[in-house]
């Protein structure tokens, strides 16, 4: 079998990303607020400071009651006090008391249950009358029922969401250890690409930049910042940006340039530099090109240059696939992809090179189903309009509509 995917050199996607987590070294811990911790990795496992809850607590409005025995339809209490979210009430019931509490408030001493304000009637302020039956303990929220101190709340390699920030404040954590990110520079090569921050009637012959806005806004999804540069394609200027950003920055990001044209310039550029090839040219489509390489620096330090080719769908599919596991390996965590599976929704021819198609997820009652769009080139963007998901095909087979395929949930 000849074409395009079937030369030599070539390495499988499997291949590239192991070869990626292996040359990838974990970046220098720092410790910062919980606040600024969106988008970092845990760097050391996170115990609980307290129990959660707090204390005993109310979980609806209603009344606190003192009872030896379950309530009875007709019962009748006395209502002491009101306590409230925030209170501390210092009184403990006696048999045949009770309290108005609201949700949250901590419940008083000698509470046996929690009835609901649905089921009291009010006799007068003070005199309460049960209007079902309710059995002990119930809607009470106990003290460390969720969490007790001491348990582990996040483990090291956790990925800080805004969930986990707010479940570690709740907790009452207010410093954290995280990986460093690392600092990144965007790189984006060719003669063809408008920067339309200078050029701003689109000269002839240019295209619009549709990597730079890509990447960078990816990245700050992903809670990285970067810097980005444009570069022309000569093996010079090429060279001397590459050289300059290797000393500063831990990975640099390149579009175009990696291939084999005339004026593919990143990867002779780089090996001139010192920096050595890991990978290059991939068993996949789109992105065949990708090219990773690593510089040793001073004080073991690395950089690390991964070069997506120019089209804008394989940076799509490499910031997805690579750069999301070079970012999450960096800060200690090597299982940053997360495969989902789903039933294709028609059939798909082979292909000489594992692909990853852009495709729509959606729900059939108990099952993902993902359904083909077009404009599948590695050129063309408009499908990702519909797109919520990359499908990965393995190479040199056919798929039949209702087979379970892998994907990545974009």
């Amino acid at each position: 079998m000849s074409g395009c995917g079937a030369e030599p050199g070539l390495i499988g996607v499997d291949d590239a990303l192991e070869l990626l987590l292996e040359q990838t070294v974990v970046l220098d811990s720092k410790r910062i607020s919980v606040h600024q911790a969106l988008g970092c990795y845990v760097a050391e496992d996170i115990y609980a400071p307290n129990d959660l809850p707090l204390f005993d607590q109310s979980a609806v409005d209603g009344y606190a009651i003192c009872s030896a025995t379950h309530l009875k339809k007709g019962q009748v209490f006395e209502c002491i006090a009101e306590v409230k979210a925030g209170d501390h009430f210092t009184l403990s019931l006696q048999q045949g008391q009770a309290v108005r509490i609201f949700t949250g408030a901590q419940i008083p001493k000698g509470t046996a249950t929690i009835a609901r304000q649905e089921y009291i009637r009010c006799l007068d302020h003070r005199v309460l009358t049960v209007e079902r039956d309710i059995a002990l303990d119930v809607d009470i929220r106990y003290r460390g029922e969720e969490l007790s101190h001491g348990q582990r709340l996040a483990p090291k390699g956790q990925h800080v969401t805004v969930g986990v920030i707010a479940a570690l404040c709740m907790a009452g954590i207010q410093e954290i250890t995280v990986y460093q990110s690392p600092r990144i520079a965007v790189v984006v090569s060719g003669d063809e690409i408008s920067d339309l921050t200078t050029d701003i009637t689109l000269s002839q012959g240019k295209v619009f930049d549709a990597n730079t806005p890509l990447i960078m806004n990816w990245l700050h999804s992903a809670g990285q910042s970067a810097d980005h540069f444009y570069v022309k394609d000569t093996l010079q200027e090429v060279q001397q940006l590459i050289q300059k950003l290797s000393q500063t920055y831990d990975v640099i990001l390149t579009t175009g340039g990696v291939s084999v044209g005339d004026y593919d310039f990143i990867r002779p550029a780089t090996l001139k530099l010192g920096f050595q090839q890991v990978f290059w040219k991939v068993k996949q489509k789109p992105g065949k090109p990708m090219f990773f390489a690593t510089l040793q620096k001073k004080e073991q330090r690395r950089c690390y240059l991964l070069g997506l080719p120019g089209n804008p769908a394989a940076v799509y599919v490499g910031l997805f696939v690579y750069v999301r596991t070079l970012i999450a390996a960096l800060q200690g965590n090597s299982q940053a992809l997360s495969w989902y599976t789903a039933q294709l929704g028609q059939d798909v021819k082979p292909d000489l090179r594992a692909r990853f198609l852009r495709m729509q997820v959606k729900s059939d009652e108990a099952f993902l189903q993902v359904d083909n769009l077009k404009n599948q080139q590695s050129h063309m963007l408009s499908n990702l309009m519909q797109a919520n998901s990359l499908v990965y095909l393995e190479a040199n087979r056919s798929y039949l509509c209702g087979e379970t395929v892998k994907i990545l949930l974009v």
